[in-house]
């Protein structure tokens, strides 16, 4: 049977980075069958055309495409908000031993599901993800989201120095266990792999090489890494790599850099590494609560958009200090007032939507709502608490009344999450 739903429809026809306001558009109603959005417009309309569907009535409420998280370390679940580090100190105090445990597959699978359950009652029915260096991570973790039936993104993560015995592996065994793992998950259901070399520190140029000679052999796959995060971890780079000339280098000379290359941060970029990363066709995913919460520093999503970068948002669970896109949101635009450059609230709705999923190239599938497209949605009431309501009551138009639900929302202004044209969360 159809579901036909009511609501504040919204959705977008075009970045509004570029076209401004007229990229996004307010309906009132749409028609989901078979997983997949088959109709929007006004509810007069397909209740007309659509007169045995199942009718669900969210009101006032806004109906959006679900959250995309374009860059987690779901292993970091349970040390998420912990105190006081910058990154090399976060890595070696909090992550890494807390990444010992995932030879477990007991441990994998618990923290998988939480994580999930966590972040759906956010809003959020799509991520990519990182897991550990251990296959019991990759599986624990797209086993989870196929019993949810999410769109996923995931890969084992690659160190073959400077982490603890362990969490080592070497180029060879990333390279076999990366591609037994990528036949296994990629295109199952709606999995998808994803080459993982945690970053430039952690892996040698022989291991990255072997990563870029994998990727070559299956170039339907992203890859994934981070880059120029901290300036003391650029510093960093710049000495284990003295052949390299700066820290997109070291990923470019052993092929992996080209279109379907997320990096993660990118804050402190050269003026040569924004130009190849914009001629590449990269994507580069803005972390701000993680960028805030260890200090790394302000991206420059202003200047990075208007040179036509393709970029996205992430939590970047568990540096970030919360699973909801909706505090993504709003340090978003704290991190854009005090770059310059203040953010309108249809611009950061497109980031964690539409602008994630494209960073994912997966934006012909979700992240917005049109016919055809999965139906992932998310349902948002835009009066969650006394002081959200008494904001938006004074709204004249859709952007004030969403704004305070950005600014102050979390799991409680999620009314529902749909995903796949099936409701797993909410009423």
């Amino acid at each position: 049977m159809s579901d036909l739903l009511l609501g504040q429809v919204l959705h977008f026809t075009a970045d509004p980075f570029d076209h401004g306001l007229s990229a996004a558009r307010l309906d009132e109603a749409l028609v989901i069958d078979a997983g997949k959005i088959i109709a929007v417009g006004t509810a007069e309309a397909l209740r007309r055309q659509y007169p045995q569907a199942r009718v669900t009535d969210y009101g006032r409420s806004l109906i959006s495409a679900g959250f995309v998280d374009a860059h987690v370390h779901y292993p970091q679940t349970a040390i998420i908000a912990s105190w006081g580090k910058r990154l090399i100190d976060w890595l070696n105090s909090y992550t890494f031993p807390e990444e010992m445990r995932f030879s477990n597959l007991s441990y994998a699978q618990d923290v998988a599901n939480r994580y999930f359950d966590l972040t759906v009652s956010n809003g959020t029915t799509s991520v990519c993800s990182y897991c550990t260096i251990h296959p019991e991570s990759v599986d624990a973790f797209f086993t989870a989201a196929a019993t949810r039936n999410q769109r996923v993104w995931a890969g084992k993560t690659c160190m073959d120095r400077n982490a603890p015995e362990g969490l080592r592996d070497t180029p060879q065994s990333a390279y076999d266990d990366s591609k037994r793992l990528l036949n296994k998950w990629h295109g199952q259901g709606r999995a998808s792999y994803v080459i993982t070399p945690r970053f430039s520190p952690t892996s040698t140029l022989e291991q990255l090489h072997a990563l870029g000679t994998l990727w070559r052999e299956h170039p339907e796959c992203l890859m994934q890494t981070h880059l120029s995060e901290q300036t003391d971890e650029i510093a960093w780079v710049k000495d284990l790599f003295p052949q390299s000339r700066d820290y997109l280098d070291t990923y470019e000379s052993q092929g992996l850099l080209r279109e379907g290359a997320i990096y993660g941060h990118a804050i402190h970029l050269t003026e040569r590494e924004k130009s190849r990363l914009k001629e590449a066709g990269a994507s580069l995913i803005h972390c701000p609560t993680s960028n805030t919460f260890i200090g790394s520093g302000l991206f420059d999503m202003g200047g990075l958009k208007a040179a036509g970068q393709r970029i996205g948002l992430a939590t970047d669970t568990g540096g970030g200090s919360s699973f909801s896109m909706l505090r993504t949101m709003a340090a978003a635009y704290e991190v854009g007032q005090l770059a310059g450059r203040a953010l309108h609230p249809a611009e950061l709705w497109w980031l964690a939507t539409q602008g994630s999923a494209r960073s994912l190239h997966a934006d012909a599938l979700i992240g917005n709502i049109a016919p055809g497209m999965e139906a992932d949605l998310v349902i948002v009431d835009l009066a969650s608490t006394p002081a959200i309501e008494q904001a938006t009551r004074r709204a004249d138009d859709i952007w004030q009344a969403l704004f305070p639900t950005i600014m102050m929302g979390d799991d409680r202004a999620i009314r529902a999450t749909w995903v796949a044209g099936a409701r797993i969360h909410g009423s």
